[in-house]
Order: structure tokens, then C-alpha cells, then sequence
């Protein structure tokens, strides 16, 4: 497992601060261009490269950065609404007792992804001026309940167990101060929060799906403390024993001791009680598996025989699109010739999708001195997102039209063992909370890729009726699945199939687009709303 930043948006092992470490597949600021094929029109078709070995880790190595690639399983169901919250796990004990190594190894154990460590040293108050130099001469007390903002962590965590994107503070304990730049995290499935006072505050406690105490001798505790506090915060020693008799060891006494009564597990000695951790590993399995959602198989057999929702605009099938729909879909089409005629189509299809933008009259005055009455363009921002790896074919014909635009990148992959789409990569830009959000994907098939793509925008404060759906085409399954879940989005598309056969293929249909596109040969068991393969 690795330490890892945390800001939504980087998936390597970059920073080692403990305010927020992952076992996770979140987004990068690099693309992932050096991970995914170039087109090349000269190039012959290759067969993909997978592997199914287990003996190696779930991640792929770039130069600058490790991506996870075991998948977030959905967390919402077929109605596109959360139906599981992450399993929170609350770690308590006095300063350095080995709550941070219990985490860990806690971690390791469970050998999961999308695992988030919170800890609560990020959530200090700021202090006054008074107050730093009180800290500057180790009068301040920060073992006690008053120097925790408990209702920005309270927030936070409540935020984190619903599965939304938080900011989390970034704390100095050189400066006693907060870092400008806040940490982004996202995607949990399991929450290990840990703290002194984890047990502390009753809103607090009703977050903790289960409670830890770690119980570390106090002889050891002070020597731990005394290490870190001298080698990692740049104290003095007589500065860190004045305030452990001053504040610490009075604290323990009061506040935190008393709580290891609200303990599920008292955990001895700490990170070498690993038959303790055991014990912990396989109850938190156990509720994992209880709360495993199937949402494709709900997908499957949900709105059949209903017509086409309002939400859905279908390009007109003019002769130069059902021509170009020709090519596209006969099998015997070369390679070069499907990548031309699906850029054309690609940019007829964006055109479209901008027309249903907000705008509002402009006049401006011609070169002529006339007044022309005209349009522009009533937002705050648009901003793309390509779901990988056939999505990205999209991006060129949406930068061709809109100057400037923000580009983000969500990778999905089909889990072959239980057929649900998994989440196992994603960079988003930062606040897009009032952009206009144009979501590309090549093919819908069930819709599944599309609704957690949704799912991780709506997750990010992104708004529903400003969300864009935009394919090249479409099943009805698939259209039916997104407007249901998510009945404020719109949908854009050149075509409508009417079926999905047993293998989620689109009928008549139009192959694997990102296999047709980037000439790599698809698996027998492809479906249309696949992208790459996972492998290891």
C-alpha cells in the first residue's frame, strides 16, 4: 500500500503526510496518453496484451507516477442514487500510541482498493496570534477537545461516508498553522479514521461503523513522541517533556483513557498485534460482501417497452449521416477510412450538443457601424470529460469548436469476474460546480459505464441539469437506464439500436469502437460498454 495525496486528481505515491492516504485508483495530473495507444493509420492491427496473473500488484508504472488499477465497484443502484455508504473504521489512542501502524497494517491486510486513512491532525483549529505564541513556547495545549475543529471534521467525514468529494485541511505543525493548498479526496470504500480523540464527540461516534482502541504502555508512548516530535516537527527536547507532563499525560487521563469503554476492539500493543488485526480484516470483509450491489443485471431487466425519454436528441438522419453510419458500421470498412468518418461524425455530433447550452442575446456592431443582434454563450464554463479510452477519440472535435475548454478524463473498466463496471481512474478539473459538462463515450450499450460516470460528476458538485451525454450510439437499454437514474440529463446522440444481446453487444451495432479505432483486437467477451481490458 502507499501514501498517496489525495487531491482527487493524483494516484502516486507522492507525499507522505498522513492526512490522507490511499489505496486507490484516483486521477493523475499527466494523461494517460503514454498508457493508451496511439493512432497511427499505418499501423496494422495488434492483438490487445492482457495478463491474469495474481502474483503481481494491481497497478501500472509510469515515470512519474503509480496508477492503481483495481476498480471501485458502483455504490449506487440502478435508480443512480447512493444505496451503500463507505465502512467507516474510527482508530483511537493516546499521542503515539501506533494508531497511524494499526491503519496501516490494517490496510495491507485487507488488501482492498479505494481505501482512505483520515487523520485527525488535519483538523486543528487555526489558531489566534496569541494562541501561536502559546504554541511557539509549548503552552499551547493541543491535546485537549477544544483545539479540534470537530465541525469541519464531523462535515467532512459525513461528507466522505456518502461517497462525495471533500477538501481537507492541510496542517503545519512547524508553523501551527493551515496550509493554503487543501487535500481532495474521493472514492472510498472503507474509511480508516484515526485520532486522539476519535471517540470524543457523539456526532462523531455515529459515523463509526466500528471503533478501535489502541492500547500502548505510556513509557513507550512518551518515547515514540519524544522520536517524532524532535525528528519530524523540529522540537526541542525539553520543549516536548515539558508539554507532555503540561498537557499530554493529563489529557490521556481525562479525555481519552475513559473512551476505550465505547471500544468495539481493544487492540494491545498496537501494530504487533497482528492477530488482532486479523480479526478486524475479516469482519470489515464480511460487510463489504453484504453490501456488494448488482446494478447491471438491474439494468438489464428495467424500462423495457417504454418510449425514448424527452431528454434524448437524436441527430437527423440525413443522407450524409446514415452514409457515413454506413461506413462506420460495415465491417469491411479499412481503418483509416473509420477514423475519418467518425471525426466527421464526432464533430456533427458536438455542434449539436452546444446548441442545447444556455446563451442569451449579444449585439455587437459590425464592421458596417449596424447593430447585429446575436448570441452568446450564458455559463460560467464548459468543461469536457472523456470516458477512457474510446471517449477520448472525442476531445479533438470538442477542442475544435470550444476555445480553451477543460478537458477531464474518467477510466471505467468491466470486472470479468462479476460483470459490474468498476471506476479505476479519474482526473477531473478543479471545481465544476457551476461548469456545463459535455460527457463523451463512443457507445451505451446498458448504460452502466455512463450512469458511474454521472454518478462520479454528480459526486464532484457537479449539477445534473447542466450534464451533456453525448455518444456516438446508443442502445435504448442504455438510454433508458441514464434518463431514468438521471432524468435532468441530457442526451445527444447520432443513433438509437433497438437491442443489446446476452453479451451487452449493441444490435445491429458497430463493434468495438476503441478496438476499430486504435487497431487492437477485441476479446471475445468484449461489451459495448467496456473500455480497455484490466490487467496486471
Amino acid at each position: 500500500m502507499s501514501a498517496v495525496c489525495g487531491d482527487g486528481r493524483v494516484s502516486a505515491m507522492e507525499c507522505g503526510d498522513k492526512s490522507s492516504m490511499r489505496c486507490t485508483s484516483g486521477g493523475g495530473e499527466g494523461s494517460l496518453d503514454r498508457l493508451l495507444p496511439s493512432v497511427n493509420t499505418s499501423l496494422s492491427p495488434r492483438k490487445r496484451t492482457t495478463s491474469q496473473c495474481k502474483s503481481e500488484p494491481p497497478l501500472l508504472r509510469t515515470s512519474k507516477r503509480t496508477i492503481y488499477t483495481a476498480g471501485r465497484p458502483p455504490w449506487y443502484n440502478e435508480h443512480g442514487t447512493q444505496s451503500k455508504e463507505a465502512f467507516v473504521i474510527g482508530l483511537c489512542g493516546g499521542s503515539a500510541s501506533g494508531k497511524t501502524t494499526v491503519a496501516r497494517k490494517i490496510i495491507e491486510a485487507l488488501d482492498v482498493p479505494w481505501v482512505v486513512l483520515l487523520s485527525m491532525d488535519s483538523f486543528y483549529k487555526v489558531l489566534t496570534a496569541e494562541q501561536q505564541l502559546l504554541a511557539a513556547n509549548n503552552d499551547y495545549n493541543f491535546d485537549h477537545p477544544d483545539a479540534f475543529d470537530f465541525g469541519l471534521l464531523v462535515h467532512t467525514l459525513r461528507k466522505l461516508k456518502q461517497g462525495k468529494s471533500v477538501k481537507i485541511p492541510v496542517y503545519d505543525f512547524t508553523t501551527h498553522g493551515r496550509q493554503k493548498e487543501w487535500k481532495t479526496v474521493y472514492g472510498a470504500s472503507v474509511i480508516i479514521f484515526e485520532g486522539i480523540m476519535s471517540f470524543a464527540d457523539k456526532e462523531l461516534l455515529k459515523l463509526l461503523d466500528m471503533k478501535i482502541f489502541v492500547d500502548t504502555d505510556s513509557d513507550i508512548r512518551l518515547v515514540r513522541r519524544l522520536r517524532r516530535d524532535i525528528t519530524e516537527r523540529g522540537r526541542d527536547i525539553e520543549g516536548v517533556i515539558k508539554q507532555y507532563n503540561k498537557f499530554v499525560k493529563p489529557a490521556f487521563e481525562q479525555y481519552i483513557e475513559p473512551t476505550m469503554r465505547l471500544a468495539d476492539i481493544v487492540v494491545p500493543r498496537g501494530g504487533g498485534n497482528m492477530v488482532a488485526i486479523d480479526l478486524i480484516v475479516q469482519h470489515v470483509h464480511s460487510q463489504l460482501e453484504e453490501r456488494e450491489l448488482s446494478v447491471r443485471a438491474a439494468l438489464a431487466s428495467a424500462h423495457q417497452a417504454q418510449p425514448l425519454p424527452q431528454t434524448l436528441s437524436v441527430l437527423e438522419s440525413t443522407p450524409q449521416v446514415r452514409g457515413m453510419h454506413t461506413i462506420i458500421r460495415n465491417k469491411e470498412t479499412s481503418r483509416d477510412e473509420f477514423i475519418f468518418y467518425s471525426k466527421r461524425l464526432m464533430r456533427l455530433l458536438i455542434e449539436r450538443a452546444l446548441s442545447f447550452l444556455p446563451s442569451q442575446v449579444h449585439i455587437v456592431q459590425t464592421p458596417q457601424g449596424e447593430d447585429y443582434d446575436g448570441r452568446t454563450f450564458h455559463g460560467k464554463r464548459i468543461t469536457g470529460v472523456s470516458i477512457l479510452r474510446a471517449g477520448e477519440t472525442m476531445e479533438p472535435a470538442l477542442r475544435a469548436v470550444c476555445k480553451d475548454v477543460r478537458i477531464g478524463k474518467i477510466l471505467i473498466q468491466t470486472n470479468q469476474d462479476t460483470g459490474e463496471p468498476e471506476l479505476h481512474y479519474l482526473r477531473l478539473p478543479k471545481d465544476i460546480s457551476e461548469d456545463h459538462v459535455i460527457l463523451m463515450d463512443c457507445t451505451v450499450s446498458t448504460g452502466a459505464a455512463a450512469m458511474m460516470a454521472i454518478r462520479v460528476l454528480l459526486d464532484h458538485d457537479a449539477q445534473e441539469d447542466k450534464i451533456l451525454l453525448v455518444s456516438l450510439l446508443m442502445a435504448e437499454m442504455g438510454v433508458h437506464s441514464v434518463a431514468y437514474a438521471f432524468p435532468q440529463v441530457k442526451i445527444i446522440t447520432t443513433a438509437v439500436d433497438k437491442k443489446v444481446n446476452d453479451l451487452f453487444h449493441i444490435i445491429p451495432g458497430i463493434g468495438n469502437f476503441g478496438d476499430r479505432y486504435f487497431g487492437t483486437d477485441a476479446p471475445p467477451d468484449w461489451s459495448d460498454d467496456d473500455m480497455d481490458e484490466p490487467s496486471c
